[in-house]
C-alpha cells in the first residue's frame, strides 16, 4: 500500500515550518526521520494533506551545554547518540539505550524528537527521559515554551505538544561523576518494541534516586525516591510501585515488569561504568 496524496513543504526555519503547517488548514503533519509516520502513511492509518519536512532546519540539530544541562536538538538521530557524535550528559546511558533501538537502518534516520513526539509508551526515549527528568523545548505560533517531564505525556501516543507546535530540543540534566544508572528492557526479539522497561538513576551528589517502570499502557510511572529498591530490594515496596503503575497483580504484564524492575535494580547496585 502507498500513502495517499499530500502536499509537501521543506522550510529552513522553525517559524516558516509553523506558518506552512497553519496554511495547510489543520490537516498537516511535521515529519523528521519518518520512521514512525512513514509506515503509518503507507498503511493509510494517517492521511495528512500536507507534510512539513523539518530536516532542512539546521537549528534543530544544535547541541550545547548550559547551566548543568545538555540541550540536544530534536533532529539528533539515534545513531549519532549511539556513536558518541552527540553530547552525552548521562555518562554512557544514552548511547547504551540508543544501541538497543530497533535496527541500524532505523537508527540512522530516526530522531530523538520524532520518537518523543510520537510518544509510543514502549519506545526507549520516552522512558529514558522520564528517569532523567528532562525538559522539552517547544516552539509554535505563540512563541517558545518549556514543558517539564511530568507534563509531557498525556497518554499513549499523546503529548502536551499542540498540533502546530514543534519540539525543538530536549534539556537533560547532567549526571554527576559518581552517579550510577541502569536500563533494562524485555522484548522477545532484538529490535522489537519492549514489553517491559525499567530504569534507575542514582546520583547522590544531586540528591536523585529515581526509578521508572515503563512500556505501560500510558505514560511511564516514575518512582521519585527509589532508595528501597536501590539500597536493598524491598518486595513490598516493589509490589506497591507496580500496582501504582497500573499493573494487575499476578497478571502476565505484572510479572514481566516485576522481573524487569528487579534486574534493573540489581544492575544499578553492581554498576561498573556500563550497564550490567
Amino acid at each position: 500500500m502507498k500513502a495517499a496524496h499530500f502536499d509537501y513543504g521543506r522550510p529552513a526555519r522553525c517559524g516558516e515550518a509553523v506558518a506552512q503547517l497553519r496554511q495547510g488548514g489543520g490537516g498537516g503533519k511535521y515529519i523528521a526521520g519518518g520512521q514512525s509516520l512513514g509506515p503509518m502513511m503507507n498503511l493509510r492509518l494517517v492521511q495528512p494533506d500536507l507534510l512539513v519536512d523539518l530536516r532542512a532546519i539546521d537549528a534543530l540539530r544544535e547541541c550545547r551545554t548550559e547551566d548543568g544541562y545538555t540541550m540536544l536538538g530534536a533532529l539528533t538521530t539515534h545513531a549519532a547518540i549511539e556513536d558518541g557524535l552527540a553530547l552525552d550528559p548521562t555518562r554512557g546511558m544514552m548511547p547504551w539505550v540508543a544501541h538497543g533501538i530497533a535496527y541500524r537502518a532505523v537508527r540512522n534516520r530516526g530522531t530523538l524528537g520524532g520518537s518523543l513526539s510520537h510518544a509510543d509508551p514502549a519506545a526507549d526515549w520516552v522512558n529514558l527521559m522520564a528517569v532523567l527528568d528532562a525538559q522539552y523545548l517547544v516552539e509554535g505560533p505563540a512563541g517558545a515554551r518549556t514543558i517539564d517531564q511530568p507534563d509531557w505525556i498525556l497518554g499513549a501516543f499523546t503529548t502536551a505538544l499542540h498540533e502546530d507546535e514543534i519540539l525543538t530540543g530536549i534539556r537533560i540534566p547532567a549526571l554527576s561523576a559518581d552517579s550510577r544508572w541502569s536500563y533494562y528492557k524485555f522484548n522477545r526479539k532484538a529490535g522489537e518494541f519492549a514489553e517491559a522497561i525499567a530504569a534507575f538513576v542514582d546520583d547522590p551528589q544531586r540528591g536523585v534516586r529515581r526509578g521508572v517502570i515503563g512500556a505501560l499502557a500510558g505514560a511511564p510511572y516514575v518512582i521519585c525516591d527509589a532508595s528501597p529498591l536501590i539500597d536493598a530490594w524491598d518486595d513490598a515496596f516493589a509490589h506497591e510501585q507496580l500496582v501504582a503503575a497500573g499493573l494487575e497483580p499476578d497478571s502476565y504484564d505484572y510479572k514481566i515488569h516485576a522481573v524487569a524492575l528487579a534486574r534493573a535494580a540489581h544492575a544499578v547496585k553492581t554498576f561498573r561504568g556500563v550497564n550490567a
